[in-house]
């Protein structure tokens, strides 16, 4: 017998006339749907008219679910993986399952479609050419802090997804740690009935959220602007300012030691530097 097929299907994440006719035509075929939550693709299928058995797939019985689906699959029967909204995956269950699908030679295939990643990187007004997409933050303020702290010198587009309870504070947390006049993105309830697009710099947004411009309801996708990378002579002149500080309190070698280190520039060009800047001129080119 013939091993089934793993879909991964994306389905909308607000308008239902964003799924595709692949899709549609997918989850009419397949054996079985895992569903991250049966009640809320039940009411997609019922909207279509789809009638196909589901059982459910979440972060709580991914593991023990896993051995029975690829049962089913080397059994022939084909399934079609989706979660509540959007491309399956990206920050949602399924990773297990689809990882061991791939470990048994069992052929996997996307059906793709919505997702708010990329609606709201479409939209952003910020540089897409390079993005980082850092999914969910951690929940607890001080995890959080120090997950923003190392994404501070992040050159690329940083793309968060944020619940409404912690909205607030990871703004607040972004404008400590990325400033207040970093460019930033806010996407609220993308695709929905009251949509909200608003580009503006951090702290202007955490100040919209405060006051209710945008309401803090939905589901929020953030888009950071990375840090704008220096140009060579920028970065020596901040090499040049950091061996300064460190030749007040430290010997020369060390001091080139630790300049190199920060800026990752070229030790023997720091060493130079280090020796004109001790007789007061510029080294020689």
């Amino acid at each position: 017998m013939n091993e089934g097929t793993l879909y991964v299907v994306a389905t909308p994440i607000g308008n239902l006339g964003d799924i595709s006719p692949r899709a549609r035509e997918v989850l009419n075929t397949v054996d079985l749907i895992a569903a991250e939550d049966t009640r809320v693709t039940g009411r997609l299928l019922m909207h279509f008219g789809i009638k196909c058995r589901q059982i459910a797939l979440h972060d709580h019985n991914e593991a023990a679910m896993t051995t029975k689906f690829i049962s089913e699959l080397r059994a022939g029967k084909s399934i079609a993986l989706v979660s509540d909204a959007g491309t399956p995956l990206i920050s949602d269950p399924g990773f297990r399952l689809l990882q061991e699908a791939h470990q048994t030679g069992i052929r996997v295939s996307p059906i793709p479609g919505a997702s708010a990643l990329v609606a709201a990187l479409s939209v952003c007004g910020l540089p897409t050419d390079r993005f980082a997409f850092e999914g969910f933050l951690p929940a607890r303020s001080k995890a959080r802090q120090k997950r923003l702290e190392m994404l501070a010198r992040e050159s690329r587009t940083i793309l968060f997804f944020e619940s409404v309870h912690r909205i607030a504070d990871t703004l607040a947390d972004l404008v400590a740690t990325h400033g207040a006049d970093r460019r930033a993105f806010i996407g609220r309830e993308l695709t929905k009935l009251y949509e909200q697009c608003v580009l503006a710099d951090l702290q202007t947004l955490a100040d919209q959220l405060a006051d209710g411009s945008i309401p803090a309801k939905g589901e929020f996708v953030i888009a950071v602007a990375g840090v704008q990378e220096s140009s060579s002579e920028e970065s020596a002149i901040d090499a040049d300012r950091l061996l300064h500080a460190l030749l007040n309190v430290l010997p020369g070698k060390q001091a080139v030691a630790i300049a190199a280190e920060l800026s990752g520039q070229n030790r023997n060009e720091l060493y130079r530097r280090m020796v004109a800047l001790k007789k007061g001129s510029e080294p020689v080119s």
